[in-house]
């Protein structure tokens, strides 16, 4: 009650709008019982900004586990993180925005270890691209969703396009590294 309070506070007023007393009136609640689980109104953003990452994260596990191909694995994750972002993005963004609350401005940066880890797994795995290769791409990967996130704020288009082309540039990227790239390294047999 009181995260969502802050997230309709943030999302209409801006967070410089927003103090405990503020959000302990829009709540509906005393202002005692913020402060027996809130510090201060840096730590309601910083758990707020949690949370809403995680949201987007678990949203994006699921969609992961539920693909049979690589392709269903891209769209199913780029999906997800596009309808969260076109939801929440705005929210996410004004929190990320202040370095007292959020250390980046990019919200694939949450929990991204373990995402790429898993993601350069099935790369090796099943294209056999050598796991430190496949770290790096899948890292430097992460920023096309974040990309087509940030475009998505600011411009009108259409939500499916937007999918298609970020499917298509990740998936276009994998197959670069794994027909262009890995040819080109490969040790000649003589």
């Amino acid at each position: 009650m009181i995260l969502d309070s802050a997230a309709e506070m943030v999302e209409r007023d801006g967070m410089w709008q927003v103090s405990m007393e503020k959000l302990a009136a829009h709540a509906g609640i005393s202002k005692a019982l913020i402060y027996k689980y809130f510090s201060n109104v840096e730590q309601v953003f910083s758990e707020l900004l949690e949370r809403e990452l995680k949201q987007l994260r678990d949203q994006q596990v699921v969609a992961a586990e539920l693909a049979t191909t690589f392709e269903d694995l891209v769209r199913g994750v780029t999906k997800a993180y596009l309808r969260y972002i076109r939801k929440k993005g705005l929210l996410i963004e004004k929190l990320q925005a202040d370095p007292s609350i959020s250390r980046t401005n990019d919200p694939t940066d949450f929990k991204r270890e373990t995402a790429v880890e898993y993601i350069a797994r099935i790369l090796t795995k099943n294209f056999d691209i050598p796991i430190e290769t496949a770290r790096a791409v899948t890292d430097i990967a992460f920023g096309v969703p974040a990309a087509a996130g940030a475009y998505l704020l600011r411009h009108d288009i259409d939500i499916d396009d937007l999918e298609d082309m970020t499917v298509s540039m990740i998936i276009g990227s994998v197959n670069g590294i794994r027909d262009d790239y890995m040819m080109r390294k490969r040790k000649l047999k003589r």
